[in-house]
């Protein structure tokens, strides 16, 4: 992924380095057209699932955005990213979006965001 892309240098520092270990967790093969602002997208989307299903809220007082505890039933996350794309036009794969979510968890887990099952 060429990191002097636009949609590079408009990211915040963490963010860059989430959306790079992402695109370097999926392979070379599953790429094909995947670009950094689909891959936010996707992520953004996830947020959308959880937020609608009462799993991720604003924090009033800080503003922050936090994480509930609860299950995640990634099947119906993952089509509801899928019909979201598909409604705005986006070719991303399932697959893609597939590897997109567990590339995420891994970095969470590295982290210390997520706790391994």
């Amino acid at each position: 992924m060429e990191n002097n892309s636009i949609e590079m240098s408009l990211m915040e520092p963490e963010e860059r380095e989430l959306v790079q270990f992402i695109y370097d967790a999926i392979p070379a093969g599953d790429r094909n057209g995947l670009t950094p602002d689909d891959i936010l997208l996707v992520l953004d989307l996830m947020d959308d699932y959880l937020e609608e299903q009462g799993l991720l809220r604003e924090d009033p007082q800080t503003g922050e955005m936090e994480y509930l505890d609860g299950e995640v039933d990634e099947t119906e996350q993952l089509n509801y990213v899928l019909k979201a794309l598909q409604s705005e036009g986006r070719t991303v794969t399932g697959v893609q979006i597939q590897l997109i979510q567990d590339a995420e968890l891994q970095y969470g887990i590295e982290k210390g965001y997520y706790e391994e099952e």
